[in-house]
């Protein structure tokens, strides 16, 4: 089954989708090992991974590329991070095709000002309704794959209110979204509140330290989410560990032991090492071709 059709029969259930955010082959791949079924690539993660902050600074085809890294380190579905779409209606539909072409099963798009920030920092713009619904109307008409899921994200919550960002979210649902992502909801009130105001799939983004207040993913699918997003999940742990194991090495001169540390084959096995090393031997004495099966076959019967 393609990705896209896999992600869309499973945004059909009534079973809330928890997605880690990933931001290279590492994470993906460990997410799919943990058990999730999809993951989701963050923007965030992705542009701390290149050296910068989630200010919008990233270009699409950076973006697409590290989307097609992703995509072909896991099996299961990809959502990915498509900021503002890049640019118009122009931009957008090349936007859609890419990450179609880089092997994503969908993408969502926002309503913020180019270059965007954040969703859960402070000072951010958006666009006029008009040019998010031309968007929106623009991202569902480039699909080439009826399954590419499409996300329509709204930040005019802490920009123009509650009431603004929900009658953005129902309209861009109108234009064909399939999803509707309301982000930065301010209190747990609003965040119970958005599944029963908005006429359609919704998408609750959980932020470690964000806008939002923490939610267990138990509570989350009762309210009726049907996606949660965790996109600050791995990123937060890897900072932590890394700034952690840094510390200890500059303070005691010892790395870490390794007397409890896996052989590094046992390692390498989860990228996949025992594939790729079957085929350093696989083709050095040729596969016999069917004649020659037939005629071993037969001088064993004489």
């Amino acid at each position: 089954m393609k990705v896209t059709s896999e992600f869309r029969k499973m945004l059909e259930t009534q079973k809330l989708l928890a997605l880690p955010g990933v931001y290279d082959g590492i994470t993906a791949r460990l997410s799919e090992q943990a058990g999730f079924k999809s993951v989701y690539m963050t923007g965030a993660g992705t542009s701390a991974s290149m050296g910068y902050p989630d200010f919008g600074l990233l270009t699409m085809t950076e973006m697409v590329d590290r989307a097609a890294t992703i995509a072909r380190s896991v099996k299961i579905p990809l959502i990915a991070d498509a900021d503002t779409g890049y640019g118009n209606e122009l931009n957008v539909t090349r936007t859609v095709r890419e990450f179609e072409r880089a092997g994503a099963a969908g993408i969502h798009i926002e309503d913020q000002v180019s270059p965007k920030r954040c969703g859960h920092l402070d000072g951010k713009e958006i666009v006029s309704r008009e040019e998010y619904f031309a968007k929106i109307r623009a991202a569902v008409s480039a699909r080439g794959d009826r399954d590419f899921v499409i996300i329509a994200r709204t930040d005019a919550r802490s920009v123009a209110g509650f009431d603004e960002a929900v009658l953005r979210a129902n309209e861009a649902l109108k234009c064909g979204a399939d999803v509707a992502f309301l982000e930065a909801a301010q209190s747990l009130e609003e965040v119970v509140a958005v599944p029963k105001l908005v006429d359609g799939p919704c998408l609750l983004n959980i932020v470690r330290g964000g806008k939002t207040p923490d939610v267990d993913l138990n509570h989350v699918e009762d309210m009726g989410y049907r996606i949660a997003i965790l996109p600050g999940l791995l990123l937060s742990a890897a900072v932590d560990a890394f700034e952690q194991t840094l510390q200890s090495l500059l303070a005691t001169k010892a790395p870490p032991s390794s007397a409890a540390t896996p052989p590094v084959h046992e390692r390498f096995r989860k990228f996949g090492s025992d594939e790729w090393s079957e085929l350093r031997t696989k083709f050095l004495k040729p596969e016999p071709s069917p004649a020659d099966v037939r005629e071993k076959a037969g001088s064993i019967a004489g």
